[in-house]
């Protein structure tokens, strides 16, 4: 790969131009979550590359299937401490606050 077979990030960058048309179309927002996709693949283009599939998209999908993975359990990890935190707290919704109580 490389001189005579183009690389996984050359074929990479062939699929961003692709979708060229398709991220034109896009409200401004969503072209910003579709170019993190394609970060998302670029981060793994060395795997893919080891890969070496025959349809490209493949890889991409796998890419952005992982970092959302990681993206979860990032999220569910910091809902679980928030949870914890809250309730070594004693904090439930029901519970008013010393505040609350004296201003009755």
């Amino acid at each position: 790969m490389g001189r005579t077979n183009p690389t996984y990030r050359d074929l990479l960058r062939g699929i961003e131009e692709r979708w060229s048309d398709y991220r034109r179309a896009l409200r401004r927002d969503d072209q910003f979550v579709l170019d993190r996709l394609f970060e998302y693949a670029g981060e793994h283009a060395d795997a893919a590359s080891y890969l070496n599939h025959r349809s490209p998209l493949l890889p991409v999908f796998v890419a952005v299937d992982l970092e959302q993975e990681k993206r979860l359990d990032d999220l569910e990890d910091r809902l679980d401490t928030l949870e914890t935190d809250l309730n070594e707290r004693g904090v439930d919704g029901d519970e008013s606050t010393p505040e609350e109580e004296s201003g009755r």
